[in-house]
């Protein structure tokens, strides 16, 4: 069975019922996730062998947060355990065409003040064969840089194959600073993860003739990111999640595949959303998952976009799917007609 190793933050997320404001609501629910934690989570589902790695604190917060990747079946032996607090992130879900709302309360987390020294990476990837993490631990801090940057070369000296998911966040740092700590990183990665905004954000990549507010996606134009990022950085794969926003409620979703070579190109997936938080998260995993299982890049690219599509109907920041329902999926049953 093949070991993935995810690395970065988990947080608290606190979020009012159904589609209440933030002003509206007396009532905040309480759950988990974060982009590498909520990876680690879909790959356990999967049944792969998965450990998910960070810095938590030690009281009951921090525990129910390494509870809760439990549950799912994640090793979480791995996490370090020290520092004062756990990020905390708000979110106000939109509806039609209010726009969803997320708020961060993150800064001076235990991730965020980690050290180099908190991780043996020489025990980390023991046995590891796949390494994954976002562009969003290393905007943390430049600390957290270090330690993606210790990580990566960890991994590559091992020959483990390294993804990153882009996922440039603007409230936590500038195009500037994305751009010079992810140009250092992604020497080291094997398989990039983006979507329709983060080659331009960070890198000044960007689709011709594409409106992504307007929901005008220019297929050409991301065959020229992809191939520019691969050809800038070495990538192995480049895929670029495509979503067509027609409102907070309905999307279309579709995904790219790059491998150096040729260019793939999945169905498209008309998404009625429930919780939307996690989906790029899921694609990724769901690529994980299909390109160690060996699948060709037509099968492993629509595999990913039908475990995301799926990710989209559930609540909270995790996956909760099977490799069956995913299939199922992919292999056209999109009904969601009730099984009996």
């Amino acid at each position: 069975m093949s070991k993935v190793i995810t690395f970065g933050e988990i947080m608290l997320r606190l979020a009012p019922i159904g589609y209440y404001r933030f002003v509206q609501s007396d009532v905040l629910g309480a759950t988990f996730g974060g982009g590498e934690a909520n990876v680690a989570v879909s790959l356990a589902n999967f049944g792969l062998d998965v450990a998910f790695v960070t810095k938590l604190p030690k009281h009951e917060i921090g525990q129910a947060a390494v509870n809760s990747l439990r549950k799912y079946g994640v090793d979480t032996s791995l996490i370090t355990r020290g520092g004062d607090r756990i990020g905390i992130y708000y979110l106000e879900k939109g509806a039609s065409q209010r726009a969803s709302k997320c708020i961060y309360d993150r800064a001076h987390s235990a991730i965020a003040e980690a050290s180099r020294e908190d991780f043996d990476w020489d025990k980390i990837f023991d046995g590891a064969d796949w390494f994954h993490f976002t562009g969003i631990t290393p905007a943390l801090g430049a600390n957290v840089v270090e330690i993606c940057r210790d990580a990566c070369k960890a991994a590559k000296a091992r020959g483990i194959k390294i993804s990153c998911d882009l996922n440039y966040r603007g409230k936590l740092w500038t195009r500037e600073q994305a751009r010079t700590a992810m140009t250092d990183l992604c020497q080291y990665v094997d398989v990039c993860i983006a979507n329709e905004e983060d080659a331009k954000d960070v890198f000044g990549i960007e689709a011709a003739n594409t409106d992504i507010h307007g929901g005008k996606l220019n297929h050409e134009g991301y065959k020229s990111v992809a191939k520019q990022l691969a050809d800038t950085f070495g990538f192995e794969k480049v895929a670029i999640t495509l979503r067509t926003s027609i409102s907070a409620n309905d999307n279309d979703w579709a995904a790219m595949l790059y491998d150096g070579a040729e260019y793939y190109f999945s169905k498209s997936y008309h998404v009625h959303i429930v919780d939307r938080v996690g989906g790029g998260d899921s694609f990724g995993a769901g690529l994980i998952y299909s390109l160690l299982s060996g699948k060709d890049c037509q099968s492993a690219l629509e595999f990913a976009v039908a475990a995301s599509c799926l990710k989209h109907s559930i609540e909270g920041d995790y996956n909760m799917v099977s490799v069956s329902e995913v299939e199922k999926l992919a292999g056209g049953d999109g009904s969601g007609r009730v099984q009996r």
